[in-house]
This record gives structure tokens, sequence and C-alpha cells, in this order.
């Protein structure tokens, strides 16, 4: 057969497709629809990369606290083109809000991308969100926090995302708190260049990676391949037409692959429509606190032109594949006729060649190189489609032992049995996405303790610490504390060192300043009042003890080389009592001298920062924002962060939310690709749902009928889709070297999930059923 007599049968598919009236439009539209809504998620899947890579370059352009960490920029010197800039970053209803506090030093300091001119003392630059925020009754709290003219906004190369809260304040005063940590002075924004490059991903973080992209994508292909096959029925009985006047077996499966090429070119072009537009809202939709700019969203242009390839070559592939099982003869097609019965032998092969490939990294664990990623998502791949192999055979031996039943339960076992494989077709993408999610919890689950540690902290005794940039102000803090709305107790203490010397000590100790309450949160005292001083001894080092001498004189705050600090004389008065560590101190470890107030002078108050830790009324609303503003007022640098007992990798919980963005992307095309199916599938019946109720057929009953032949498949489905969920994820957590463990509460729940969709689909499918159902149907012009 040469390419001539190929092009001309395809070329007459095509033209079938579009000018076989209004059954080939409508067909090849629903086959567009749906090819077109897992084109639109490829094509967002392949713009991802370039999304990511766009926000860290927005996020490098304006670095500025990276500048200020970096050794060459700790000295820079004070000059017309310099600019101090103090960390402000805080949270507000569980948000973060992006803050700097800028003091130019000269006529050419440089500006911040998206702002066009620095602001006053007393004037801020706010993002978009931040403005919409801040005028809003839900803004209140936030706009006692920042005490600022709103000047202007920041425009889009300044942003990471449409929905970022950042602001750029005016100060004064910022270059005497340069510390080269919260605070410094800087030339220029941007990243340094001449930074070291990251060490490698971890292999099992990257193992997840990999796993994540194969199991998102796969139902995509899954739907895909279900979408080209819209309308199979009455396209095979036209064939059967095109035989009758002389096209033989291997012309007609070629003129149904032109047909199948043409819906899915037009699905390309529906799925460039919906992925522009969707483009467009992109600006309006936040997922899991992260946002982008339509701008960010350009698809790669490799994986575009592959797409636009591979997709109608699927469709044309699956078409002919299809066709094999189907004789098209001049009078009819033979389909219609009880099928053969499937067979399982070559199905089971797709699972176990797919475990075969993943068996021999079982055991490697994360200290043994990375994974080998072919392998790993050819197995994956292998053991997804074992599930599409699967379900076809598993509702056709379930359904041909069932028999006996009510009207409805019969009509819709018949049917079954007569296309259990146009059945299993509906629900092989959410079979696939169920076992997938099933097999990424088992492993998120079981790899999750290697990524998350004990803090340490005991939440029931403070929920939040506040710590000061400011020197001396720990007496403010505490009354403060004291007033605000929602804290239930605060303990406020000051933290320094001292040494022997002014500069260059040879021996040193921490300082903690408090009085008898707080210093019993400590560490564990004999007794106490104002004026005491203590000495928690450590077995590894003498220095406490050492220093802790009546009558001394030590050095808060020493100098080093040439770095000189406060070098503030004290001289211990009195006894010096000895206090024991306390396992459950606040602050952990506690050792060196404890001072209560009375001993001190106020000379040793800017050699010492103060911080607080506060327990919140759980009952009083907005309480931790609450503390903000109160720790803002006083200092609007201050730190203050939640207690947590337990913290997570930021590159694991980045992974995971990456995840949760591509689940939703997912769970909405199955969604959206189950309703086209289910009104492909009511279209192909319109006739005989007509003529059941023309003869008397309750609706009633038609209508259970149809929800019966969607709730078999989808029950067999969500069995089979769990159990090899739970084979995947338990090799998958071997290779880890993780021990097995099943969380059925994350694998009920993902099955839930599935079959929630399902329910959704079905109830938008019933208002179009019953308009199907009526005897008007059987009408013929």
């Amino acid at each position: 057969m040469n390419v001539r007599q190929w092009c001309r049968d395809l070329g007459m598919g095509v033209r079938f497709a579009f000018t076989g009236g209004r059954e080939g439009w409508v067909r090849a539209t629903l086959t567009a629809v749906g090819v077109g809504l897992g084109v639109a998620l490829l094509l967002l899947t392949s713009a991802i990369p370039s999304a990511m890579a766009t926000r860290d370059d927005r996020e490098d352009a304006r670095d500025d606290i990276g500048l200020i960490y970096h050794e060459e920029t700790v000295e820079t010197k004070r000059s017309d083109k310099t600019l101090v800039v103090a960390n402000a970053d805080t949270e507000y209803d569980g948000k973060d809000v992006r803050g700097r506090l800028l003091e130019p030093e000269g006529p050419q300091a440089p500006v911040p991308p998206g702002v066009r001119k620095l602001p006053a003392p007393g004037e801020m630059i706010v993002s978009p969100a931040l403005a919409e925020l801040l005028k809003s009754d839900d803004g209140k709290l936030l706009a006692e926090r920042l005490p600022y003219r709103v000047a202007g906004t920041i425009g889009e190369p300044g942003l990471v995302g449409p929905a970022e809260l950042a602001y750029y304040a005016g100060a004064d005063g910022l270059a005497e708190r340069i510390d080269g940590q919260t605070v410094g002075r800087i030339e220029h924004f941007g990243e340094v260049t001449d930074q070291s490059s990251g060490e490698d991903m971890d292999p099992i973080l990257l193992l997840l990676i990999v796993i994540i992209l194969v199991v998102l994508l796969m139902p995509v292909a899954v739907f895909i391949a279900t979408a080209v096959r819209f309308g199979g029925e009455r396209r095979d009985r036209r064939l059967a037409a095109l035989r009758l006047v002389g096209a033989d077996g291997r012309m007609t499966r070629r003129i149904a692959a032109g047909e199948a090429l043409a819906g899915s070119v037009l699905g390309l072009l529906f799925g460039t429509v919906f992925f522009l537009a969707g483009r467009e809202l992109a600006a309006s939709v936040e997922v899991f606190r992260m946002s982008v700019f339509p701008s960010y969203l350009n698809p790669t242009p490799a994986l575009v032109g592959l797409i636009a390839v591979a997709v109608p070559a699927s469709a044309v592939l699956v078409t002919l594949i299809a066709l094999r099982g189907v004789v098209i003869e001049p009078l009819g097609v033979v389909r219609a006729a009880k099928p053969a019965r499937r067979r399982l032998s070559w199905r089971l092969l797709l699972p176990v060649a797919g475990l075969g490939l993943l068996v021999p990294m079982v055991g490697k664990g994360g200290n043994n190189g990375n994974f080998n990623a072919f392998l790993v998502s050819s197995g994956v791949v292998l053991l997804l489609v074992g599930v599409t192999a699967l379900l076809p055979w598993a509702v056709e031996a379930f359904v041909a032992r069932m028999g006996s039943g009510s009207v409805s339960w019969q009509l819709a076992v018949r049917r079954l049995q007569l296309s259990s494989g146009t059945a299993a077709r509906m629900v092989n993408g959410i079979a696939v996405a169920v076992a997938g999610a099933v097999a990424l919890q088992m492993l998120f689950a079981g790899v999750e303790g290697e990524y998350t540690k004990e803090t340490g902290k005991d939440i029931s005794r403070a929920s939040l610490e506040v710590r000061l940039a400011r020197e001396g102000e720990v007496t403010a803090l505490r009354d403060k504390l004291d007033r605000t709305e929602g804290v239930r107790d605060a303990v406020a203490i000051s933290s320094g060192w001292v040494g022997e010397r002014r500069s260059d000590p040879d021996m040193a100790t921490d300082v903690t300043v408090g009085d008898c309450a707080a210093l019993r949160e400590m560490a564990k005292l004999p007794s106490c009042r104002d004026g005491d001083v203590f000495v928690v001894p450590t077995p590894e080092d003498s220095d406490p003890v050492k220093l802790a001498q009546r009558g001394r004189t030590v050095y808060f705050d020493p100098s080093y080389d040439t770095d000189r600090r406060k070098e503030i004389a004290w001289t211990i008065p009195g006894e010096v009592k000895t206090a024991r560590t306390d396992p459950n101190s606040l602050r952990g470890e506690v050792w060196g001298l404890l001072i209560t107030p009375s001993a001190v002078t106020d000379e040793v108050a800017p050699a010492l920062t103060s911080r607080a830790y506060v327990r919140l009324d759980p009952s009083v609303p907005n309480a931790t924002d609450r503390v903000r503003n109160t720790a803002a007022e006083i200092d609007p640098l201050a730190d203050v962060w939640m207690w947590t007992a337990t913290e997570e990798s930021d590159e694991f919980a980045s992974i995971r939310t990456g995840l949760f963005v591509g689940a939703t992307c997912v769970l909405v095309l199955i969604g959206a690709s189950l309703l086209v199916s289910q009104l492909e599938q009511l279209r192909e019946r319109k006739k005989l749902l007509s003529a059941l109720v023309a003869f008397g057929t309750r609706r009633r009953t038609l209508s259970l009928s149809v929800l019966w032949q969607t709730a078999i498949p989808i029950a067999l489905g969500l069995t089979l889709s769990c159990a090899l969920g739970l084979l995947l994820g338990a090799v998958l957590l071997k290779m880890t070297a993780v021990p097995v463990t099943v969380a059925w509460t994350s694998v009920l729940s993902m099955v839930g999930v599935g079959a929630g969709v399902v329910l959704v689909v079905t109830l938008f499918s019933l208002p179009p059923l019953l308009r199907l159902m009526r005897p008007e149907g059987l009408r013929t012009e």
C-alpha cells in the first residue's frame, strides 16, 4: 500500500468527520472537547517548568537579604549608591507578608524591581493584593500593624505572583541597626553571582517527583485515548455502509483513523483555546498559596511540538487497535453479537512487567545514589496501564454472573454484558488516578518521618515566641503583651553573653535575665528573690563556674578581632547560687548565668536581646495577629513565629504542595472528561431510551438503570485500583528502605474522592438524561 492511498483514505475520514451532517459534527465536537481538556492539561504541565523558573528569576532579581548575608556585602561602605534594607516579613491570617524597610543613603540608591521611586519615611509601596486587603474589613488588624501611608503599588516585575502580599516602606535610623542578618547595606538588588551551587537533591525526593509526574499525567493519556473512541458504534455502522459500496476492511480502518485524526486535530485547537482561556484566569486563582501571572505560563516549545505530534498519532493508533477486534461487514458489524471472552493472561503481564522493572531497586534507600528514572517511570506506567487492561476483564467477569433483580438492575446488567468494554473505558481514567493516588499517599506517609523532626517545643506551654531586634525592650514587651487581647500568659526574658575581658576573651558564657517566675521556666532554681544571681554549670564547659565569682567584673558583648561591640562592664554582686538544667525548659537547654532584673544595671540593657514566650487563649479570634501587632508596635523588625511540635523539610513540603496543585487540576479534568463521556454514552442510546419510554418503562427505572451502569464499573474499578495502588505503594516503600505501612484513612479518602467525582458527574448528567427519555426521540426526519 502506497503513501498516496493512505493519505487519500485518511482524507476521506477527515471529510466524513466534518461533512457527515449533524451526527458527524456532534461526534467530532465531543471528541475534540475530550481531547482538548487533556491537551490543555498537558500544555499546562509543559508550562510549569517555565512558570517556576520565572518565579525564581523574579525572586532572584529582587534579592536583598541574600546580599546582606553574603560576606562580600557585610563591609559595604556608605556612599551615594547605598541603601539600607531591613527584613520586616510578617504573617497575617496564616498568609506570608513580605516586608522591607528602606533607607536610602544617597540620590543614586538602588530601587527594587517593580518600584518607580523609593518611598519616603512613613510611606509604603504595596502589591495590588495587599492594597486590596488593607482596604477591606478583613485587613483591619494588618492595617494597624503597618502604620504607613500607601503611596503606590508594586509592578509585576517586583512580584512572584498576583496574590502575593508585599510592601516596601520608608524608614529612618536603620543604619544604626546594621547587623549583617536582619539589617544590611546594599548597592544593588539581585542575587550574588558567585554563590556556590546547591547540593544535589535527596534521591528519595527525586523519586517522589518522578512518581508524581507519572501519576498525574497517566490519567490525561487515558482520557485522551478514551475521547478518540467517542461514537464508536455509529461510526462502525457507517463503515459497514462503506463496505457495501466496495471498500475493503483495510480501507475502512484507514477511514476510521482519518475521523479520529480529524477529531484529535480539532482537539488540539480546542485544547489550545482552553489553555489560553485558563492562562488568562491564572491571575485570579490561588491554589495552596501559589499564584502565577499569565505571562509565566509559557509552554516549552519542544514539549508543545511533542504534544502536537503525539496526540494525533496516538488517536490514529488507538483507533486502529480498537478496530482489530471488530469485524465490519457490508451487512453490519459483528460486534453486535456476544463478544468472545477476554483473556486474562496477557493482561497480567503488564503489572508483572512493571514489578519486574521496580524490584531490582528494592532496598536501595536514599544512600546508594539516585534511582534510575527511566526504570521507575516505565515500571509505574506499566503497573497503572495494568489497571486499564484488567478493568474490562473484571467488569466482564463480574456482570457475566449477574442475573435476577429489579427491572432497573436487569437493564443495567444486560447493557454491561453487551458492552462491558465501553463501560470500563469510562472509568479507566478515574481508576488510574485513584491507583496512583493510593500509591503516592503510602509513599508520602512512609517517608514523611525522614523529613519531619521533633522540635522539642511544648506547645501546651507556649503558642508563640516573640524576639525583638531592638535591645533593652523586655519591660515594655511584657507589659504590652499582658494587655493584649487573647494572651493568656507571657514569659519575658533578655539574653546575651559575657566574657572575662573587653575583647578576645578566653572564657565566655550565656546570660539570661528575667524575674524569678521567668527564670523558673528556664532552669531549676533552689530559691529565688529579686537581686539573686545563679549559675547553671555544664559537664562539658567549666567557663560558667569560673566566671561566676562574687565581685568579679565581666563584660557584656565583648569584641573579637576588629569587630567592635558593646563591651559593657558589669560586676557580679553578692553570692552566686547554683541551679540545675531543666529538660522541660522553654528555651531547651539553658546554661550559664541566670540574673534577676535588679542585679544588673540599666547600662547593660543595650547588650541584651528581648524575647517572650506567649500562651494564647484559643477562644479569642485573631489572637496570633494581635500579638504580632503588639510586637510590631514596639519594634517593626520583631520576629514572631508559631511553635509547632514538629517541623518539615522545605523541599518535602514544596513537593507535596506541587502534588496538591497537580492533583487539583487532574481532578477537574477527570470530572469534565467523565461528564463528556457520560453525555456521549447517553447520546448513543437516545433511540433506545425513547423506545423503552414509549413502551411504558418508567423514567425512574431508566434513571436507576443508568446509575447502576455507572456504579458497577466504578465499584470494580475502585476496588482494582485500590489493590494495585497498595501493591505499587508497597514496592515504592521497599525501594526507599522504609517499613511498609498502610495509612487506611488516606487510602479510603482517595477512594472516596474518586467515588465523589463520579457521583457529582452522575448528578450533572441526570437533566440531559431526562430530556432524552421522551417518546419523540423515535421520530425520524
